[in-house]
């Protein structure tokens, strides 16, 4: 069973290395792929001083954009499974085993690490966006999705191929509401998250509000006009 652990970065100087050499030494039986989307910093440098296995992509596309890329390496190389990880040490990879064995059990499309499979959500203006969207979810597919907005999430071989070649499939909880509502299986494996290790989120408040409302629009009224195509 070959994973590969596609890494969006995006200014990341201040924890890439760690992230990565952290995959290196403790989960050598994974491989990985970071994936610089345009970094201003020194994102790019270090991972050619490291030595790392990287995308050095000439410009920001943001994420859906570069996941993209990373999902195409996967597919060009074959992958069984890819796993979408981010670059600011709030993911832990120890969790990567049990969501693969529950895809390969379950013979699942998407497995997503969830927060809050387990766990009540803590009360605070972002986890209210998360319920909005959560619900919209619910509404639209029939299915619950308790943690639609983290960005720990795996995906099938059929799912590599089908987020490599499409436009408009950025990983998000739209794509993953649209994704469910025609067919794919998705479910979620319980996992503890970490702080950022350094530099600032990009979701200060107004932005996580901006979030909410887009994701919930795309979910309840944009999806429905969209046509897949595997």
């Amino acid at each position: 069973m070959r994973i590969l652990i596609v890494i969006p970065a995006y200014n990341e100087q201040e924890n890439i290395e760690r992230v990565v050499d952290d995959l290196i030494q403790n989960y050598p039986q994974y491989d990985y792929l970071v994936v610089n989307d345009g970094s201003k910093d020194r994102t790019a440098a270090i991972c050619r001083e490291k030595g790392y296995h990287f995308l050095d992509l000439p410009v920001n596309l943001g994420l859906a954009g570069a996941f993209q890329a990373g999902l195409r390496y996967a597919d060009r190389m074959d992958y069984d499974m890819a796993i979408q990880f981010d670059g600011d040490g709030q993911h832990d990879p120890q969790y990567i085993e049990a969501m693969a064995a529950k895809m390969e059990e379950e013979a699942l499309d998407v497995v997503i690490g969830s927060r809050f499979r387990d766990k009540k959500k803590p009360l605070s203006l972002r986890m209210m966006g998360n319920q909005m969207i959560q619900l919209a979810i619910q509404i639209t597919t029939g299915v619950t999705i308790k943690d639609p907005t983290s960005g720990m999430r795996m995906f099938n071989r059929s799912m590599i191929r089908e987020f490599a070649h499409n436009l408009n499939y950025g990983p998000e909880p739209d794509t993953i509401a649209y994704l469910l509502r025609n067919g794919a299986s998705v479910q979620e494996v319980q996992v503890e998250m970490k702080e950022r290790i350094a530099g600032e989120s990009y979701f200060n408040l107004k932005r996580a509000v901006e979030y909410m409302v887009r994701m919930c629009t795309s979910i309840v009224l944009i999806q429905w006009f969209r046509k897949r195509r595997a």
